[in-house]
């Protein structure tokens, strides 16, 4: 995983995406939406970029989802996916046009956090918080609204508001008995932001606090020797 507060590339989790094979409501979706015609090609492209999306290979997943979208251009399913293939490749303009397009034709916000996460790469930071801030207050996966407050926090932190974006990290409640991979990195984050903040003690124990569950999580043994 690279520093928090910089753009994040897909490749250090992949992002979330149907499995295959597609689910049935994708499926029916994809059905309604396209032409008779197209509907089979949209269905095997978008197949096969989410099993390429799976196995972590963003760049030819691409090249798949552009060929479903030609076929299904109004299905949201197969433009969240291209949004994501597109993220796991750095293009974050060509992503974030994509996951605008996902959001407005299925109603949902829990592709936020990719969302912001793009409009932080692309200077936009101020315009990540609210996005997150609506994913909070859906139906979103645990797992997706812990994404969303560290996209949020990591925003803040890039305009150093580090008092805010420490509250705002403080929105998702971990227990130190517990770890999942997103708790790590709501950790490492806020190990992260302390050190900027100049709190280098507290920064330290996030650090160590991550070693305790994963000794070689993320680059957390050299950010704590860097601290002394």
């Amino acid at each position: 995983m690279p520093k928090a507060l910089q753009p994040r590339p897909g490749g250090h989790r992949p992002p979330s995406a149907a499995k295959p094979p597609l689910p049935r409501e994708l499926l029916d979706e994809i059905r309604r939406s396209a032409r008779p015609a197209d509907q089979e090609l949209a269905i095997a492209k978008l197949s096969r970029a989410v099993d390429l999306l799976e196995r972590g290979d963003a760049k030819v997943a691409v090249t798949e989802a552009m060929q479903a979208k030609a076929a299904a251009p109004r299905s949201g399913g197969v433009r969240e996916v291209l949004g994501l293939a597109l993220y796991g490749t750095g293009r974050w303009q060509e992503a974030a046009a994509e996951l605008k397009a996902y959001r407005r034709m299925s109603g949902s916000a829990d592709q936020n956090h990719v969302l912001a996460d793009c409009l932080r790469a692309l200077g936009r930071s101020s315009e990540a918080i609210p996005l997150a801030e609506e994913e909070l207050r859906s139906k979103a996966s645990n797992e997706a609204k812990a994404e969303a407050v560290i996209v949020a926090a990591s925003a803040l932190a890039d305009q150093q508001r580090y008092p805010e974006a420490l509250a705002f990290l403080g929105r998702a409640k971990t227990r130190e008995d517990i770890s999942e991979p997103y708790t790590l990195r709501l950790w490492y984050v806020r190990g992260d932001i302390l050190a900027r903040a100049g709190r280098r003690d507290e920064a330290a124990e996030e650090f160590r606090k991550i070693m305790r569950h994963d000794a070689s999580a993320f680059d957390a043994a050299e950010r704590l020797a860097d601290l002394g």
